[in-house]
């Protein structure tokens, strides 16, 4: 079992810079692919930016390419989204999560485990 939490979200104008985290509690987190998601209202949930147990490899989703990028510390069990240029249709919940017995995922149905979620707006 692995319990997320995620924090570091809020408002900030386009432009700007926020950085996630996702605080793993359980065993073996090393063990785990982890990813970030996001949703807005009425969508569906889209997949940002993975990284790979070892955080030697990452994969972006289109939206995340050269603006935000995805980190982990297996020693302190957190995930880090650093999100930079922010832009009004970044405007969403963002959720990690975490995926046992792969090496990394992109795909929401690869991942058992979910925060809560934290939201980010972006103002024009």
């Amino acid at each position: 079992q692995v319990q997320l939490v995620e924090s570091g979200g809020g408002s900030v104008q386009a432009g700007g810079s926020l950085r996630l985290s996702c605080s793993a509690s359980g065993r073996a987190f090393g063990s785990y692919a982890m990813g970030w998601f996001r949703q807005a209202p009425g969508t569906a949930r889209d997949f940002v930016a993975a990284i790979s147990r070892s955080g030697g490899s990452t994969i972006y989703g289109d939206s995340a390419k050269g603006r935000f990028t995805i980190s982990r510390d297996n020693a302190k069990r957190l995930v880090y989204l650093e999100m930079n240029s922010l832009k009004p249709e970044d405007t969403a919940v963002y959720s990690c999560a975490a995926a046992n017995g792969m090496n990394i995922a992109t795909h929401l149905a690869h991942y058992d485990y979910w925060g809560q979620g934290i939201q980010v707006t972006v103002a024009s």
